[in-house]
């Protein structure tokens, strides 16, 4: 069990010492079932700092912010979160040295949406949100500091892929179809590249309009090519914490769609999970003499 006052009094202490400038966190938001990030900068501010069953943002986005400051962050890092900072840490985005990592095991986050419509006397029969009962990393894999004691996974390894199984058990017209349903609905708001620590370059190719490699209209064939274009562009990077498909607007399945594409590199280069461990190189950003090459 993690006490929240001694997570406040851990930030209070590290901003009132001078050793960071800022804390990542999270604090109670208008309504109970919601707990959105917050930046603090001043150590009279640690008291907003709250630990729940909402706390569902990945924070490690939030660094590229401030990735050119002089002096040090301190952030709070569940499992997906500490993966996300190794991810930016393996493409130079952020400095090892540059963040003290107080870990939390979590114990998956609530739905907010079902708590709503559920109401709060029913908080304790609030099921997990679909990104934590995916999870099979909930404790933090790199941390200076541990708050509460590590918690299990709630999904089994063999649960991993079950929806990229049963997507690929349709016919390709099927698949086709899926996929094409899936993407009739996309506004191209790009949340879903926003909120993941994996899209970290200075300037996206979809922003760019000379050359425009993407066009304005909102149609199927446009945004399949953004789909695609961005799933392949984090393929052995995506750290799996679901935050795309979280934001999602248009509840489009984006994790089954990187799901699929882990598979098939851990099929293909043998298995890897992406910003556990900092020194492993991404399958896909390295050269073996024996990597498969029937497509030769």
């Amino acid at each position: 069990m993690i006490n929240v006052q001694q997570l406040r009094d851990r930030a209070k202490e590290l901003l009132e010492s001078g050793e960071v400038k800022y804390v990542f966190g999270w604090r109670k938001g208008t309504f109970w079932y919601q707990s959105p990030p917050v930046i603090i900068s001043k150590a009279e501010d640690a008291d907003k700092l709250i630990w729940d069953e909402f706390c569902l943002n990945n924070l490690s986005k939030y660094l590229l912010d401030y990735k050119n400051l002089d002096g040090k962050i301190a952030i709070f890092v569940k499992g997906c979160d500490s993966r996300g900072v190794n991810r930016l840490i393996q493409d130079q985005q952020v400095k090892r040295e540059s963040v003290v990592l107080i870990g939390l095991p979590c114990p998956g986050m609530k739905d907010p949406q079902l708590a709503r419509e559920m109401g709060e006397s029913k908080l304790n029969e609030v099921p997990k949100i679909e990104k934590c009962a995916q999870c099979l990393t909930p404790n933090p894999v790199e941390y200076d500091e541990l708050m509460g004691d590590e918690v299990a996974a709630g999904l089994a390894v063999e649960e991993r892929f079950v929806r990229v199984q049963d997507l690929e058990s349709k016919s390709a017209d099927e698949k086709y179809e899926f996929w094409q349903q899936q993407y009739d609905k996309c506004i191209r708001c790009f949340a879903c590249r926003n909120v993941c620590p994996a899209c970290n370059c200075r300037e996206c190719c979809f922003d760019q309009s000379e050359p425009e490699w993407l066009g304005k209209r909102v149609v199927t064939a446009e945004n399949q090519f953004f789909a695609l274009t961005r799933a392949m562009h984090v393929a052995g990077r995506c750290i799996e914490c679901g935050e795309c498909e979280r934001v999602c607007p248009m509840d489009i399945p984006i994790m089954s769609l990187n799901k699929k594409i882990i598979k098939d590199i851990n099929g293909l280069f043998g298995e890897y999970d992406a910003g556990v461990n900092v020194e492993d190189k991404p399958p896909l950003g390295r050269f073996d003499e024996n990597d498969p090459e029937e497509f030769m």
